[in-house]
């Protein structure tokens, strides 16, 4: 079953690509922040990897 945290979590890390994406073909004036904001998305699903274990041994 898809919790809601889970859907949030995945929204996150769409918004997160989605703005890398934007970011990077803008031009070569954006692309350190587009490298920037790529690593938010293993950053957003570690911290999710995290709390799913941490809620798995309660």
């Amino acid at each position: 079953m898809i919790k809601t945290s889970d859907v949030l979590i995945l929204i996150a890390v769409a918004v997160a690509f989605m703005t890398t994406a934007f970011l990077w073909f803008q031009g070569a004036d954006t692309k350190q922040e587009a490298l920037f904001t790529a690593t938010w998305i293993p950053s957003i699903l570690t911290f999710a990897i995290y709390f799913k274990i941490i809620a798995r041994k309660d």
